[in-house]
């Protein structure tokens, strides 16, 4: 232990206390000592009064405790405005921002873009040798085709199990199928023929090539029915049929209407007129054909299911003439269409890969970085970030006992270094994180900056009125007392620990500046809370359920303000005689200050200096705030 010095008492009393020291004998002649011995207790007496007198002094100015209070303060119950507000911080960032990086190697040829500069959504922002991409998205595209031709094959095959006419007309030559039948891919099904109408092919002479033309009507002879028809030119082909006897001709073809008894095969013969009236005679005579023929056939494999096939049957255009069996395809199907599906992604990383080499901008906005320059080589984690600053956000939590309060489109006030930004909030998380025991709310604030001061990544303050009670009752908020009301008549439930004051047992408590309870006994401060709150909407006091006020008052039955465990919000209120709805007894410990008397109140909204009194109060009324006294400091 270190040596400390004796106190100045300490060493007058240790004086006082310590024995004289007998005085040396006398070498020489003994003299009278009367007169020492009077003055030996003379010290003595003067040392004990001052002993005395500094004991005293110490008593009254140290240990004596002073049992004035001091001067009781008050103010008065008024009418007014009180708002409950949250405040708090947060960063921010743009509402749209794209960073473009090439995913490549090369050399970057052209930059087109600086840091600062504002660009246009699609607007280029820099050129790379691109021979390479070019390649590979050209492959991938061939690969696609490929994948997607092969499918589509594998769909035409199942639909080609359904053969129907291709056109109306009369079945000929069909096949002799059975149900049960296997038919393979090129198999004859049938011969379908149009022979409503025919055609027939003659040849003339050059010498009259000016005197036919498409749409000439004709008079078609045919001698085996000794009968004429009418006809009309459909097509001319100016071919050169040479005869034996040397003459040059051309092909006309004639097309009649069939009155159902010509076939085809049959001899016929046309004569033409000339403009001049000179008949037109061809080299020969010529066969009719049916206007249409077509030849059926199967074009891929499987079991006949249904035939209808009959020689010289007039059918419809579309109508079913044979279906046949599916083979099971399905795993064939699901490969190809996986194939597929590898080629497209394939062919999309490709031109993501291209686009890089030619970068456009993906939004419209400024440029907040760029780490390439030309002629430089692309490495790893370089490129150009772009963000839309014209909108900015910022990212607010929101306390629990506030969420009921916030609304999408709540107009919320901003304000970065002392400029103001007036923000929406955009939206609202309903999922609450939790840290450190108190759950919090994510909300997006959404703020217009068009001129652009506000940059990303800036904190700024922000605050909005989460409720507002207007044209109310307040009084300041040293007034309200939360105490328990264990043990007062016509008052029930106890604070859990049979305390009788309190709140939770911690004896009288006030609202702090941030609507916590204080308790003043201990001289500690408000429980912290996560966000700053300059308004009520925070703790339970600000939150009372509202109890209805018995009818005539008095110190029994339920009081506004008092919860069902029995604690509950007071004022003391100044008055000759107690109010109807005081307490006519209070718990000593509350220190009802003398001349007021302890009123159960309703408590609502608080801000930072008064509390909104819902009911147990009128305007007017005179309420003890605290004491006003002067104490020493410790120099005394």
């Amino acid at each position: 232990m270190t040596q400390q010095q004796t106190p100045v008492l300490d060493q007058v009393a240790a004086a006082a206390a310590a024995p004289a020291t007998p005085p040396a004998a006398p070498s020489g002649k003994r003299k009278k000592k009367k007169h020492s011995v009077g003055k030996i207790i003379l010290a003595i007496v003067l040392i004990a009064a001052v002993v005395i007198g500094l004991i005293a002094a110490l008593y009254f100015l140290v240990f004596k405790k002073d049992d004035s209070k001091g001067t009781a303060m008050t103010d008065f119950v008024s009418r007014g405005s009180i708002q409950s507000v949250v405040e708090g911080s947060g960063s921010t960032r743009a509402k749209d921002s794209a960073t473009v990086s090439p995913t490549a190697g090369g050399t970057i040829l052209e930059l087109y873009v600086q840091e600062g500069q504002q660009v246009t959504e699609g607007e280029q922002l820099y050129r790379m040798d691109d021979t390479a991409a070019q390649e590979a998205v050209t492959a991938a595209q061939e690969t696609v085709n490929k994948c997607a031709k092969d499918l589509q094959a594998i769909y035409d095959s199942a639909k080609d199990l359904t053969i129907s006419a291709p056109h109306s007309g009369k079945l000929m030559e069909v096949a002799d199928l059975k149900v049960g039948n296997t038919v393979n891919a090129g198999d004859p099904i049938a011969t379908l023929v149009n022979d409503t109408k025919l055609r027939l092919s003659l040849y003339y002479n050059y010498t009259y090539e000016n005197e036919i033309s498409v749409g000439q009507a004709v008079q078609v002879s045919i001698p085996s029915v000794m009968s004429t028809l009418s006809g009309k030119v459909e097509q001319i082909n100016k071919v050169r049929f040479i005869s034996p006897e040397g003459g040059i001709y051309f092909e006309v073809v004639l097309v009649l209407d069939n009155p159902g008894t010509l076939t085809e095969g049959m001899d016929a013969s046309a004569v033409l007129t000339a403009a001049d009236g000179t008949p037109i005679y061809p080299y020969e005579n010529g066969q009719f054909k049916y206007y249409e023929t077509t030849k059926i056939t199967a074009k891929v494999k499987g079991p006949v299911e249904y035939a209808g096939l009959l020689n010289y049957a007039d059918v419809k255009a579309g109508q079913l003439l044979v279906r046949l069996g599916a083979e099971d395809n399905q795993e064939e199907i699901s490969a190809k269409q996986d194939a597929l599906k590898t080629a497209q992604e394939k062919l999309d990383t490709a031109l993501k890969e291209l686009s890089n080499y030619n970068a456009v901008a993906p939004i419209s906005g400024t440029v907040l970085s760029c780490s390439l320059s030309e002629g430089m080589e692309v490495s790893s984690g370089q490129g150009i970030t772009i963000a839309d600053t014209s909108v900015m956000t910022v990212d607010i939590s929101i306390d629990e006992r506030n969420i009921g309060y916030v609304k999408t489109g709540m107009m919320v006030n901003i304000d970065q270094y002392g400029t103001p930004y007036m923000g929406i909030v955009e939206s609202v998380s309903l999922t609450a994180k939790g840290e450190n025991g108190v759950a919090s709310f994510p909300a997006v604030v959404k703020v217009d900056n068009p001129d652009g001061s506000l940059m990303t990544g800036m904190y700024v303050n922000y605050s909005f009125v989460a409720s507002q009670s207007d044209d109310c009752l307040t009084v300041p908020v040293q007034a309200v007392k939360y105490v328990s009301f264990a043990g007062i008549e016509g008052f029930g439930g106890t604070n859990g620990d049979g305390m009788t004051s309190g709140t939770d047992g911690m004896g009288d408590g006030a609202i702090a500046d941030d609507g916590a309870v204080v308790d003043e006994e201990a001289g500690g401060d408000a429980e912290a809370a996560p966000q700053s709150y300059a308004g009520g909407a925070s703790a339970k006091p600000l939150m009372a359920v509202a109890v209805p006020m018995p009818a005539g008052g008095g110190s029994s039955g339920s009081y506004a303000g008092v919860s069902d465990d029995g604690t509950g919000t007071i004022v003391f209120v100044r008055s000759e005689q107690m109010p109807e709805n005081g307490i006519a007894e209070p718990d000593p410990s509350w220190e009802c200050p003398e001349g007021f008397w302890a009123v159960p109140v309703e408590v609502g909204l608080a801000d930072t200096t008064r509390v909104e009194i819902i009911s147990g109060l009128n305007e007017g009324d005179e309420v003890f705030i605290g004491y006003e006294t002067q104490q020493a400091d410790s120099w005394g």
